[in-house]
């Protein structure tokens, strides 16, 4: 069997938001800079995520996503299955009768490889990733990396003018002189 993209990034921008949630919510605009990934991607896959619980949004300034739960009662499994990541080996969808009349020969040793991956995923939580994580010594930063990802286009300070505003303060300006 094989993963997706979909389950992948969902567990990593998942790492990252537990590693970075006490210093308050997370923009997914911060996990999309450091994790390198497409932002519109984190918005569907966050969207998911959200209704099924397991994370929170606070919106506003200074508002972003935190868990839903507690790191330890979230498993990879249920991060998965939220964003709708089949974990089926069979590739038959869970019917008993693939080849019409009856399971395919190798239907058993299938449902049986997905059962021991839905077993071991459900045994990983996610503050054992994040542990793990730790332990390797990845560094968190306490501070946004991103402000407002809203623009890609630098801001533009407006021109303060010290003279005179008007023709009237220009002359006064030209007699006093």
């Amino acid at each position: 069997m094989r993963l997706t993209t979909k389950g992948r990034f969902a567990v990593t921008a998942m790492i990252d938001l537990a590693l970075r949630e006490q210093a308050g919510p997370v923009t997914l605009a911060a996990i999309s800079q450091r994790q390198q990934i497409s932002l519109s991607y984190l918005e569907q896959l966050f969207g998911k995520l959200r209704r099924h619980e397991l994370v929170e949004s606070t919106r506003g300034p200074g508002g972003g996503y935190t868990l839903g739960k507690k790191a330890v009662d979230i498993s990879v499994a249920d991060i998965i299955l939220a964003v709708d990541e089949p974990l089926d080996a069979t590739h038959c969808g869970g019917k008993e009768n693939c080849q019409g009349d009856g399971p395919c020969m190798t239907h058993d040793l299938w449902a049986a490889l997905n059962a021991k991956m839905v077993e071991f995923l459900q045994s990983v939580s996610l503050q054992k990733l994040v542990n793990d994580q730790v332990a390797k010594g990845v560094v968190v930063e306490h501070k946004p990396l991103l402000k407002r990802a809203i623009s890609s286009t630098p801001v533009v300070k407006p021109i303060r003018v010290t003279g005179p505003n008007s023709v009237f303060d220009l002359g006064n300006v030209l007699s006093k002189s």
